[in-house]
This record gives structure tokens, sequence and C-alpha cells, in this order.
């Protein structure tokens, strides 16, 4: 395999191994790393490359192993991953990098798992990868991937008794999740904690990361935030999409800056014209792969 030939190879399974990285580790930076890594090792070994096994099975493996490195040592924090990357992977690889299970919801309920458990799981109910392909990625026998995959698809079941139809992405926003959205956005440019609060399901979870809280109801998200409206300045928020679902971009201007600077993402979850979720990232760094303005004028 020539520069040229792995050039190509590179190319054309970037976004499938990126999304495999992301369900793996639940970190958009994370897996760009990794998917980085992934192609660093595989340019190593690419003479020990065995033409009997597909290039993509063979860049699966190394990239399988490369999250299973880091799940050993570490859980990289949760990041949510751009909707328009997915658009941008219409041909072969439309059905790996889809938006069903790329909800945050699906990739929190497989954090439970085990790494191994996990890549089953990712390999065999995601991308539907025979029994017998996944044992040969994975250096295992069958029964042990079906019996890894079993206890997978228990615990799961303990998340979503409704099954894999649960998994679905949201589809286009309807009329009234864009005016549950523009109500949204209006609270908090107009600094009214109280119209935000009126947006709340009474069992909204809101979740900060990284590592920050989370918080169960319509009682506890509401003093959370009506604290937080006012601090730690003015607000403008941009549109924007996340994981199959609606969100926002937040940006703050601080006391005595002209300016507004990116704050955080919000990942927002429409249930019945209300809000069940607000999963909240403090990642300004991110702001460029969603492809949003460095900073907002007054």
């Amino acid at each position: 395999m020539d520069a040229t030939d792995f050039a190509e190879l590179t190319r054309r399974h970037h976004r499938e191994l990126q999304v495999y990285c992301y369900r793996m580790l639940g970190s958009f930076e994370a897996a760009e790393d990794h998917v980085q890594e992934v192609f660093l090792r595989a340019w190593r070994s690419r003479h020990a490359f065995e033409e009997r096994a597909s290039a993509r099975t063979w860049l699966y493996r190394i990239a399988t192993n490369a999250c299973l490195d880091t799940l050993r040592r570490t859980s990289p924090p949760a990041q949510p991953y751009p909707d328009h990357l997915l658009d941008e992977s219409p041909g072969p690889d439309a059905v790996a990098v889809g938006r069903e299970t790329m909800s945050l919801a699906f990739l929190a309920a497989i954090k439970l798992l085990p790494g191994r458990q996990r890549a089953v799981l990712i390999l065999r109910d995601v991308l539907s990868w025979p029994a017998s392909e996944a044992a040969v990625l994975l250096g295992t026998s069958v029964a042990a991937v079906n019996s890894a995959l079993h206890r997978a698809r228990g615990t799961l079941r303990e998340r979503w008794p409704g099954g894999r139809m649960e998994w679905a992405p949201a589809g286009e926003p309807d009329p009234a999740e864009r005016e549950l959205l523009e109500r949204y956005v209006a609270a908090h440019e107009n600094a009214d904690p109280q119209a935000l609060i009126d947006l709340l399901r009474e069992d909204v979870r809101l979740t900060i990361e990284p590592g920050v809280g989370e918080w169960n109801g319509k009682s506890e998200v509401a003093q959370v935030l009506r604290e937080d409206m006012n601090t730690p300045g003015r607000w403008r928020m941009v549109p924007t999409a996340a994981n199959g679902r609606p969100a926002v971009a937040s940006y703050v201007q601080r006391a005595g800056d002209p300016v507004f600077r990116p704050f955080a993402l919000i990942v927002l979850e429409p249930e019945a014209g209300l809000l069940a979720a607000i999963d909240t990232f403090e990642a300004p760094r991110l702001f460029p792969a969603f492809g949003l303005p460095a900073i907002l004028g007054p």
C-alpha cells in the first residue's frame, strides 16, 4: 500500500471511524484524536496488512484497540457531536454515521458498559456486523461475542424498556419545537428566568459538563436557572444542532468586554411542547467544529 492508496483509504473512512470512536468514547475531541491515532498506527503497520481482511475491518480493529486502551485508563469528558458533519456523509458509510444511536441518552447509557461490551454492542446492534466478523475484529470467539452482546442488551433494556425504537433520531423540528427553541433563546437574551422555567416539564433533567452537576425535576432545575441567569454577564444565543437534537450556542458578554464570546453548547430535548432535558457543555473550543463564529458583536 503506497502513500496515494493510503490517503484514499483514510479519506474514505475518516468520518465513520470518527463516529465509531465518538460512540465508544462520548467525546468529540477524543474521537478526532483517536482517528488520527488510528491512521498513524495503520500507516506504521501497513506492510503487515493482510489483504484477506478488508481494509475497513483492519481500520476498525485498530480503532477499537485504541479506544479500549483509553477506556482502561480514563473516561473522556462528554461532548456533543455536530449534526452537520453527519450530513456530509451520504455515501457508503451513511449507515455507520447515521443519527440513530447518536442521542446523548444512548451515549450515557452505553457508558455504563465495560469497554468490550460497548464495542460489541456498537458493532452488532448499531453497525449490524455479523457475530463472526465482530469476533475476528476483537480476537475472540463467536460465543464470547454473543455472550457480551446479551449482557450489554440487558443493561440497556433497564434504561430503555421500549427497545431499539427509542434510539431513533428526532428528525426535523416541527413548528411547535421551533417555537420552543425561539422562546428558549428569548428567555436567555432577555434575562427572564421565569420565561425559561415556564418551558420545563415537571420531570426535566439538567446536566452541566464537564462534571459540574446534574439536577432533576422542575423545582431543582428552576433554582439553578434563577441563580445562573445573570451570571457571568449578558447572553446571546445562536441556534445549531447536535446529536440529532436542536441545540444552541451560548455567548456571554462580561462586564467591560465589547463583544460576546463563546461559553457553552446546549443540547435540548423537546417533548410534547416542553423541555424534557437540557444538556449543557462548557466547551467553547468546540465552536469551530459547529461552524460557529469566534465572537459576536454587541
